[in-house]
């Protein structure tokens, strides 16, 4: 048996559900896990950190690196492209570490494909006319990208049902509570407690 210690965690939303503002209350909330920064080739936002929030590269950087074969996965969204670096995820996960993939349902159907364990969780709007007023207030797109976004908002969240958990990111609070209690709860599962407690196991005859 091989044992894996680390979960992979899959956090998916359609732009202006929220996604972020709980994965960084999350890590907040929870030190030990870690984030796995996205690159893209998109300008960055006003106060976003360049190697924090993401790495942002050039479309001929991003272009090396998928074909050199260092992205986990990549998708183009919103006529910009995001992807994964691998290097450090197999690390991760082999020490321990529970990693968290904030990306978008074409990257997470890619990671399921070498990490079929990976936990998926889709955030959703409680309404479209809630997403669009999250994004109109947010004030970082113009109302083209707006409408844009929101028209692409249907066909993300048509693929909700392939995660194994669905929140409703009405109440803020509520839905962190929901994500942390995910995350916990898998870090319970037999695979990982074995991983992780094998000189337990062992004395416990549950082992060999």
């Amino acid at each position: 048996m091989s044992l894996v210690a680390g979960n992979v965690f899959m956090v998916v939303a359609p732009s202006g559900a929220g996604k972020s503002s709980l994965v960084n209350a999350l890590l907040a909330r929870d030190p030990t896990l870690c984030l796995s920064v996205s690159c893209t080739t998109r300008a960055a936002r006003s106060g976003e950190v360049d190697g924090k929030d993401y790495r942002f590269v050039s479309k001929a950087d991003f272009d090396a690196m998928r074909q050199s074969d260092k992205l986990l996965e990549w998708a183009e969204v919103h006529g910009n492209f995001y992807g994964t670096p691998r290097d450090k995820i197999d690390q991760a996960v082999s020490f321990g570490q529970d990693i968290l993939l904030e990306i978008d349902w074409q990257g997470a159907q890619q990671v399921k494909k070498l990490f079929p364990e990976a936990i998926g969780v889709f955030i959703l709007p409680p309404s479209i006319a809630t997403l669009r007023e999250r994004l109109t207030q947010r004030g970082q797109d113009a109302e083209s990208v707006i409408v844009r976004r929101i028209e692409a908002a249907s066909e993300e969240i048509s693929h909700a049902p392939e995660f194994e958990y669905v929140i409703i990111n009405q109440d803020f609070s509520i839905a962190l509570t929901q994500l942390s209690q995910i995350i916990e709860t898998a870090k319970l599962r037999y695979p990982r407690q074995l991983a992780r407690h094998p000189d337990l196991f062992r004395s416990l005859k549950l082992l060999s």
